[in-house]
């Protein structure tokens, strides 16, 4: 039986841990001001006839803080990057210069900032969501169990301590990003 009840509690952290790791992995790609090679991380190129991640098939790096400089192996490739840019719908402006692919990241106006932070926040939401999700899996699973209702009632309460625990790492997470996307 503790197998049983330890399993429901290490899926439930495990699928919080998901969510909070799946909320960083969006939050890198919502920019916030200074050109980064992060900006460009889901940027698709054709490669062959295979969607490749841009990283696989050029350099990408910041020669300054407003200039994002993607240097691709093969030269034939660079239309295919501007290609790949432009279907990632980042806002951005690709130009190239025969050798690389050169964007130029502009500043943020106060309104994108915004839009922005309201993105950031939509997707702390999702993240919440996951990890309630998984805290009413888990009390599901253990309604299930042929045990006493007070150990019942104790899991249920370490659960939602856990569930808690993750809200708030979310709720950090997100105001270190909202204050770096509103600081110019």
């Amino acid at each position: 039986m503790d197998e049983e009840v330890d399993f429901i509690i290490d899926a439930a952290r495990e699928g919080m841990q998901n969510s909070i790791d799946h909320l960083k992995k969006k939050l890198i790609n919502i920019r916030a001001g200074k050109a980064s090679p992060s900006m460009v991380g889901s940027v698709m190129v054709e490669y062959y006839g295979t969607p490749t991640p841009l990283s696989q098939v050029a350099n990408v790096n910041t020669p300054d803080g407003m200039t994002i400089s993607i240097q691709p192996w093969e030269k034939s490739l660079i239309p295919e990057i501007e290609k790949g840019i432009q279907m990632a719908n980042l806002g951005f402006n690709p130009m190239n210069n025969g050798e690389s692919v050169i964007i130029n990241v502009p500043p943020l106006t106060e309104e994108r900032r915004k839009e922005l932070a309201k993105q950031a926040r939509s997707e702390a939401e999702e993240a919440k969501i996951g990890v309630r999700n998984d805290r009413k899996s888990a009390n599901n699973e253990l309604k299930g169990l042929d045990i006493s209702e007070d150990l019942k009632k104790n899991l249920e309460i370490d659960i939602q301590e856990m569930t808690d625990k993750h809200i708030a790492l979310i709720d950090s997470i997100l105001d270190k990003k909202e204050q770096e996307i509103m600081t110019v």
